[in-house]
């Protein structure tokens, strides 16, 4: 009896510990328990932050009592999470390598009724949010006051410096004191720069460019390069925009070597270096900004084209050959292409055959709509600007002549070089990268790029503003 009593017992305790560690999650998934006191029988999201966009991850449906759990079979990539509640209203939490925890709050004030269990980066999260939360209101207040009583703004402003002054001693100990936690990387990395005061120079002023060139030098110094998470919090993004977009001259050399800096920075964690090398080049490959497909040139050449960058296929990365290898030619300061086009009379003149300071060189169809309002524009420009050494190379795209030579009767475009493909000799859709019409470029003397895409409508300020004809 003894004997069968201990069995007994041994396996029960058995099953009760096998039925605990079945209940339990495993190390590889995610458990987050929730309630949120203020909803219920409802569905809540949880979302990731990935550079500027935010991605839906799980959904849970939540009971009467505000409960609702978010579990997976593979945990989540590390970053700042977004739980979404009904009528997009929504707080944060950190996701790191302690995936299994609970919080509860209210939909009164997130951060003040909020309480952490099992995750010691949202509570260390959610006291630093208290905190500063607590120090904004006393801020509001002081805010108010001076509207109140204006006599007595100087002492409230003294005031407000002095809570401002804490809340950035604050956050510095917070950083010293919580160093390995990945939420203080993220503050840390959405810290501004201190710059030191401008030395003097030998003349007896301040170095003017001197806080300029300090802070652009030291930008990303409290940025982590080799962690991937930071990928999947919003400051990541504005980092790396604001640098290239307020630090760097917007022209193609200074961009493109800024670029360079940024990217060899961010190989350090091949999430950042792959967010870093698509976004640069989708930013300048769809900018409407004249001269920025040099950019997108340089990317496709420099990474895509290469074994820098590997999560593309085949497929793909033929494409960002043939583009690449469409727009190099076409780039501004380039000589154009020639073109091998006949006139009205079937005679050949080719482009470099053209003698003028400067050539419009403008592609159209005579069945477009808008090519018919912008090519009468365009003649009556010329009209205006021919006798200061300006010729327009018009060429049709159209392989029938007929309407063609009909609109140039009909809208006296008597002063244009009138062309076409008559003897298909140039395969002008490609070689000059013709999708749409009109298209125009600007050459200089020497067939010279100097302009492209532009409207009939930009040319006078072009040629009067930028080349002050």
């Amino acid at each position: 009896m003894k004997f069968k009593l201990v069995f007994l017992l041994l396996f029960s305790a058995f099953i009760v510990n096998y039925r605990t560690l079945a209940a339990k999650p495993l190390p590889d998934q995610y458990e987050i328990k929730l309630r949120v006191n203020g909803i219920k029988d409802t569905v809540c999201y949880l979302a990731n932050y990935y550079g500027d966009k935010q991605y839906l991850k799980d959904t849970a449906e939540v009971d009467n009592k505000g409960n609702f759990t978010f579990t997976g079979k593979e945990k989540l990539p590390g970053g700042i999470y977004l739980v979404v509640l009904p009528g997009k209203r929504y707080f944060e939490i950190v996701i790191a390598d302690v995936q299994f925890f609970s919080l509860e709050t209210d939909t009164l004030d997130y951060v003040k009724y909020m309480k952490v269990k099992g995750s010691n980066e949202n509570i260390k999260f959610y006291e630093f949010l208290s905190f500063l939360g607590e120090k904004g209101r006393l801020i509001e207040g002081f805010k108010a006051d001076i509207k109140k009583n204006k006599k007595d703004s100087l002492v409230i402003t003294q005031k407000m410096i002095a809570v401002d002054k804490e809340v950035i001693g604050f956050r510095k100990d917070f950083i010293k004191i919580n160093s390995g936690l990945f939420i203080t990387k993220v503050f840390k990395a959405s810290e501004e720069i201190e710059v030191p005061e401008a030395p003097i120079l030998k003349n007896g002023r301040k170095d003017s460019t001197f806080q300029y060139k300090y802070y652009k030098a030291h930008y990303f110094d409290n940025i982590d390069f080799s962690d991937d998470r930071l990928i999947r919090t919003p400051i990541f993004h504005q980092k790396i925009d604001k640098y290239i977009k307020t630090l760097v001259a917007q022209i193609p050399d200074s961009l493109t070597k800024e670029i360079d800096y940024v990217v060899a920075k961010a190989k350090a964690s091949k999430e950042l270096f792959k967010y870093c090398v698509w976004y640069y080049n989708y930013t300048y490959e769809t900018s409407n900004m004249m001269g920025m497909d040099a950019i997108f040139v340089h990317m496709a050449k420099k990474y895509y084209l290469t074994k820098e960058v590997d999560w593309i296929d085949s497929t793909v990365r033929k494409k960002f050959e043939e583009r690449a290898k469409t727009l190099d030619p076409l780039l501004l300061g380039k000589v154009a292409p020639n073109a091998y086009l006949a006139d009205t009379l079937g005679k050949l003149i080719p482009l470099y055959n053209v003698k003028a300071k400067y050539i419009i060189m403008i592609f159209w169809d005579p069945n477009c709509g808008h090519c018919q309002k912008e090519v009468p524009k365009l003649a009556e420009f010329h009209r205006k600007y021919r006798s200061k050494g300006i010729e327009v190379y018009s060429a049709s795209i159209e392989r029938d002549d007929k309407d063609w030579k009909k609109f140039v009767r009909e809208k006296k475009l008597d002063t244009f070089i009138n062309v076409w493909d008559k003897f298909t000799y140039t395969d002008f859709r490609n070689v000059w990268d013709i999708y749409s019409t009109p298209v125009i470029y600007i050459l200089d003397e020497n067939k010279k790029i100097l302009a492209k895409r532009l409207g009939v409508d930009q040319l006078e300020d072009f040629f009067i503003k930028g080349l002050k004809l």
